[in-house]
């Protein structure tokens, strides 16, 4: 029966993050339509490309109306949301196919990538920020700390035109973009995994200096605490005391920053994508945006928020499984 209880909780928490959503998403889907109606880019010049500039107004009107530009702000987005919650999410005019299957293939792609970065820099900040916490002022601590701290300023697409540069174009050991060999017409395990080390880790090292420091941070503070000192006194082991005591203690401010840096996490994959021509969401998004494409715009920033806001839930519960002094019902 007490186990119950922390599940219940959870799916309470979980249902009224559901309810709260629902506003949220429908307001964002309005502001695109409403920015994407003031953008100064022409949906129908973008659909038509250089056959625009000969055709006539009349087939150019046709065309407007066809995608469906011609009616008020209002009626394209009502029109499209009510579709969406069928299930339709319409046809996108820039990819010329529906909305769906343009996320289908891409989705995946950038999902592989998000999530090995997320857990590269998960796991090298924890070992790097214990260690650091260890020897506070010693040199791993204060290296890696103005390693971090310069890490944090340095934008996601500029270490990727460093790493593309250094390996490979100067060393010539990893290839500097795409999904396979340019001599490849198949996708095989092996190529996607060379060609997804030096993306992954320029993603996972710019989020890599927010995990170091709060772990730094948070194991070093624990490492002062009663409990701990008490552990070592009693004669246990320095592993014991680090990874028993300091760093479940240490490691709950952590928690939070999950879902604080799926934004980044986000913004920082558009970027890492583009610049290693990575078949995912990233080229799909920038077409989007510059060809004012209403429902795969729509689509992907509904796709985007609800990430974000997934992202808070899954720190949230984290916290309140790792603390049940905090509980799932606040």
């Amino acid at each position: 029966m007490r186990r119950a209880l922390p599940a219940a909780a959870m799916a309470r928490m979980a249902g009224r993050r559901a309810l709260l959503a629902v506003p949220v998403l429908v307001t964002v889907t309005f502001a695109v339509f409403a920015v994407a109606a003031a953008s100064p880019f022409d949906p129908v010049k973008a659909y038509t490309g250089s056959a625009g500039l000969t055709a006539s107004q009349e087939n150019l009107d046709q065309i407007r109306a066809n995608l469906g530009v011609d009616q008020p702000l209002v009626s394209r987005w009502w029109d499209w949301l009510t579709s969406a919650l069928t299930g339709d999410l319409g046809d996108s005019s820039v990819m010329r196919q529906p909305v769906a299957d343009v996320i289908a293939e891409r989705i995946g792609w950038s999902a592989l990538l998000a999530l090995t970065a997320f857990a590269l820099a998960i796991v090298l900040g924890t070992a790097l920020g214990v260690l650091a916490a260890r020897r506070r002022g010693g040199l791993l601590d204060r290296c890696v700390s103005s390693l971090a701290y310069t890490l944090e300023a340095a934008p996601a697409f500029w270490l990727g035109l460093l790493a593309i540069w250094f390996f490979a174009l100067e060393l010539g050991v990893l290839p500097a973009g795409g999904l396979t060999d340019t001599a490849s017409d198949t996708v095989t395990a092996g190529q996607v995994a060379r060609h997804l080390v030096l993306p992954a880790a320029v993603l996972g090292v710019s989020q890599l200096p927010w995990f170091f420091l709060y772990v730094r941070q948070g194991v070093g503070d624990a490492l002062d605490e009663d409990p701990v000192r008490g552990a070592r006194a009693r004669g246990l082991a320095e592993r014991t005391v680090l990874v028993g005591h300091a760093l479940r203690s240490g490691m709950l401010p952590m928690l939070t920053l999950i879902g604080s840096r799926v934004p980044e996490l986000i913004t920082g994959a558009l970027l890492v994508e583009t610049v290693f021509s990575w078949p995912g969401i990233a080229a799909a998004t920038v077409q989007a945006a510059t060809s004012v494409d209403f429902p795969l715009l729509a689509a992907l920033t509904v796709l985007a928020t609800a990430a974000v806001l997934l992202g808070n839930l899954l720190s949230d519960l984290l916290y309140g499984l790792a603390d049940p002094r905090v509980g799932f019902d606040g």
